[in-house]
């Protein structure tokens, strides 16, 4: 699972990162409203941590626009604010859950846990994407390949999942390395060409197309069917996941 933290307190933002990194979640984390509405919107995640404090946008304003975005994204708010009011405020705007500052990792887990059971339950299938015989099932991290299942790393996924949803654009390195890592999490130089290497050895060498000094773009598969091994469209046999 894919979690969101939008915290602008580093010691506090670091301390929710590493106990959920812990726990097996893919943890991105961002400091500023600004970064916040960017993510929920070129990003897929399982749940959000909200905190309501940040310089450039109320918490109030951001939760009811993420409602507009992502109506069925679980959200958790952490708060400092103890009035009851408040809290009834936040939870009519659309927050599934509240945490008051200062308060226990354990609890926080267990937050997490309850609202995730409370998320109403589906097969993943739910908002799969397409491009030919390429099928990716976000809230699975799964990906099948002319309906045979293809063994991808967490970021061999994101990197895919990237250029699927934006197919028609080239993306620059800048724009998969966000799709790649967390806000401020150090990037490798070479990253991203390392794992669209990996991508074509499992998908095919034409599936994924370099644009010299701009970025790489999936092939446009009714005109490229040749590229992907035959003559015909789907006969490349990826790597199958065991």
């Amino acid at each position: 699972m894919r979690v969101l933290i939008a915290e602008d307190d580093p010691s506090l933002g670091d301390a929710l990162q590493r106990v959920l990194m812990r726990s097996g979640y893919a943890v991105d984390w961002v400091r500023t409203g600004g970064h916040f509405l960017l993510s929920v919107v070129t990003h897929h995640y399982d749940f959000v941590i909200l905190d309501l404090g940040f310089p450039d946008a109320s918490g109030e304003e951001l939760l009811a626009r993420l409602q507009v975005k992502r109506p069925t994204l679980p959200v958790i708010v952490v708060t400092a604010r103890d009035d009851v009011r408040d809290r009834v405020r936040l939870l009519d705007i659309g927050a599934d859950d509240y945490l008051v500052k200062p308060f226990d990792l354990d609890e926080f887990m267990a937050r997490i846990r309850t609202v995730l059971r409370r998320a109403p339950a589906d097969d993943g299938r739910q908002g799969a994407l397409r491009h030919g015989p390429l099928e990716l099932l976000p809230k699975r991290h799964s990906a099948t390949w002319n309906g045979e299942p293809v063994a991808l790393t967490n970021r061999e996924f994101w990197v895919l999942e990237a250029l699927v949803r934006k197919r028609n654009q080239i993306l620059s390195r800048s724009e998969l390395e966000d799709a790649l890592y967390g806000w401020g999490e150090e990037v490798d130089s070479n990253a991203i060409e390392v794992y669209v290497h990996f991508l074509r050895r499992k998908l095919g060498s034409g599936l994924i197309r370099t644009v010299r000094g701009v970025g790489y773009q999936l092939a446009h598969l009714t005109d490229d069917a040749e590229a992907f091994g035959h003559g015909a469209l789907g006969t490349a046999r990826p790597e199958l996941a065991r």
